[in-house]
C-alpha cells in the first residue's frame, strides 16, 4: 500500500485502506484518466471512450442492484461524468424490475431478466457487441472477451443465457455457437475475431487461464495502435487499453501482496 500511495493510483487511496478499496481506488484513477482523455476528444472519439469504458457502469449497475435486493451494502458510486451511458437513470430505479426496464430503454438494451447474473451478463454482453460493433479497433478484443463470458456463464456456472443476452452475443460470436451444447463445440463454431481467446483451452475449467491472454493481447495491441500518427479513433482506443490493463496489473499485483506473494494470474477491472 504504501508504494501505492506515491504513484498516480495513490490519489483517492485512504490511509489503512483494505485490498478492495485499495483495488477501487486504482479503477477510480483510471476512470479519472479515461474522463480527462474524453474532455479532449471530438464526439468519435468520446462516443469511443463511453463504450471502451463501460464496465464502470456495470460495476455501478451490479452495485446498485446489490443494495435494491439486500445481498449488498450501498457503495459510492464509480463518477462517470460524461462516459455514462444511463446511468443517472438507473441511479434513480427503486425495484430490479424497474431497473431492468430504464436499462430494456435505453442502449444497454433489455437483458432479459431482472436478477443480479442475469443483469450483469446482459450488461456485458451489450458492452462487448456494441463496441465490436462500433470500434474496428476493438472488434478482436470484444469478440474475444464475450467468448469468455459466454463460456464461462454457460459451460462453467451453467446459468444458461436469456434469449434477449443469447441474441444479442450472437452478433458477435454467431448463432452456431451460441447455440452449441457443449464447449468443444461452442469454440468450434467461434468466429476468428474470438477463437483466438479460447485457442489451446481445451475445458472450460480451465477459461481462467485465458483471461490473462486476453489482457496481454489488448495491451500489445494498444502499444501497436499508439505508434504512429493515425487520424480517427484509434490512437484512443490504443490509450485506452495500455491504460486499462496497466490498472489491470496493478489490481493484480495488490491481491497476489494481500495472499502473501506469487504469481500474477488473472484479475479484472474494474471492480
Amino acid at each position: 500500500m504504501r508504494s501505492l500511495s506515491a504513484t498516480a493510483y495513490g490519489h483517492d487511496l485512504l490511509p489503512g485502506a483494505c485490498l478492495a478499496d485499495a483495488q477501487r481506488a486504482v479503477g477510480a484513477t483510471l476512470l479519472w484518466n479515461l474522463r480527462v482523455l474524453a474532455g479532449w476528444q471530438p464526439q468519435a472519439g468520446a462516443t469511443a471512450l463511453r463504450l471502451l469504458a463501460s464496465g464502470f457502469e456495470i460495476a455501478n449497475t451490479r452495485d446498485h442492484l446489490r443494495a435494491l435486493t439486500g445481498s449488498g451494502p450501498p457503495r459510492a458510486p464509480y463518477r462517470l461524468g460524461t462516459l455514462a451511458t444511463a446511468w443517472p437513470l438507473l441511479t434513480r430505479t427503486r425495484s430490479p424490475q424497474e431497473l431492468r426496464a430504464s436499462l430494456a430503454a435505453s442502449a444497454w438494451g433489455d437483458p432479459g431478466a431482472a436478477s443480479p447474473a442475469a443483469v450483469a451478463t446482459g450488461m456485458r454482453v451489450s458492452a462487448a457487441v456494441r463496441t465490436g460493433t462500433a470500434l474496428p479497433e476493438a472488434v478482436r478484443w470484444a469478440a474475444g472477451r464475450l467468448a469468455l463470458l459466454v463460456g464461462r456463464e454457460v459451460f462453467v456456472a451453467h446459468r444458461p443465457m436469456t434469449r434477449a443476452s443469447g441474441r444479442r452475443a450472437g452478433r458477435l460470436l454467431g448463432a452456431e455457437a451460441m447455440t452449441a451444447t457443449s464447449y468443444q463445440d461452442f469454440r468450434q463454431h467461434l468466429p476468428t475475431t474470438a477463437r483466438w481467446a479460447v485457442n489451446g483451452v481445451e475445458s472450460a475449467g480451465d477459461l481462467w487461464r485465458a483471461e490473462a491472454r486476453w489482457w496481454y493481447r489488448v495491451e500489445d495491441d494498444g502499444r501497436e495502435l499508439l505508434r504512429g500518427a493515425r487520424l480517427g479513433s484509434a490512437p484512443v482506443v490504443g490509450a485506452v487499453a495500455v491504460l486499462s490493463a496497466d490498472a489491470w496489473r496493478v489490481r493484480g499485483a495488490l491481491e497476489l501482496a494481500a495472499r502473501g506473494g506469487g504469481r500474477l494470474e488473472v484479475f479484472d477491472v474494474p471492480a
